[in-house]
């Protein structure tokens, strides 16, 4: 689950619940979803979101115990699939948002808890702590095209070789040296101002939204382009 809270135009979303793996299921990814909509319908010029949580993990991924809670082979898959889908409508949502966002990894993100911090626009992370890790490969999975073209977009060359081809849990220090995150902090409390403080230092610049989404659509193509959310032109603009 989680909570959305608003400090002028910063929003602050954070991982909540009893799972403190924030493990997603369909009903945590739609808490998350719903909230990213009211921040979207409350954003106004120089909107800024700030996404952390607390404790050991970041995300670990699915909720498998929710998945292969069913009868058969066949439910479990039908569940898994299901979650996939509100993982993708989820991304779509963070595409979509009309305003700068920053990720604040204050611990493990593995599996598709990978995917959540990677949404964000900048991506702040602990040193001390906490590690990327995309176990699909060890798991016997093939990462689906969509999720290819996700992580194409988002890194290059031998890092996305080394983050989806080597099964690495990779900390903050490499992640850094690899590109994927843009800076990296010690301790949870470190990491987190950290996060809020870009977010505030982005929301001052007082971008107008729809051309900020607009831009960061057009900037991964062919990602948005698979997820039907292609940019599209938004007029001149007068001079």
């Amino acid at each position: 689950m989680c909570s959305l809270e608003k400090r002028g135009n910063l929003f602050i979303l954070t991982l909540t619940g009893k799972n403190v793996e924030h493990r997603l299921n369909p009903e945590v990814l739609s808490s998350i979803i719903s909230a990213l909509s009211r921040a979207k319908a409350e954003s106004t010029r120089g909107s800024a979101l700030v996404t952390v949580s607390h404790g050991k993990f970041f995300c670990n991924g699915f909720d498998l115990d929710w998945v292969n809670a069913t009868g058969s082979k066949q439910e479990a898959q039908q569940r898994f699939d299901y979650s996939l889908d509100c993982l993708t409508q989820l991304v779509q949502a963070f595409i979509s948002l009309p305003m700068p966002t920053v990720a604040a990894i204050n611990g493990h993100a593995a599996a598709a808890g990978v995917v959540i911090p990677l949404c964000h626009d900048y991506v702040v992370m602990r040193r001390d702590r906490g590690v990327l890790y995309v176990n699909d490969l060890e798991m016997g999975l093939k990462i689906p095209e969509l999720y290819m073209a996700f992580f194409r977009a988002k890194t290059s060359g031998w890092a996305l070789r080394d983050l989806v081809l080597r099964g690495l849990k990779i900390k903050g220090e490499e992640l850094l040296k690899m590109g994927i995150v843009d800076a990296v902090y010690d301790g949870e409390e470190g990491v987190i101002n950290a996060g809020m403080k870009m977010a505030d230092d982005l929301a001052r610049r007082k971008w107008d939204g729809v051309v900020y989404a607009e831009i960061r659509k057009g900037l991964y193509s062919e990602f948005c382009g698979m997820l039907g959310i292609a940019s599209k032109a938004i007029g001149t603009p007068k001079l």
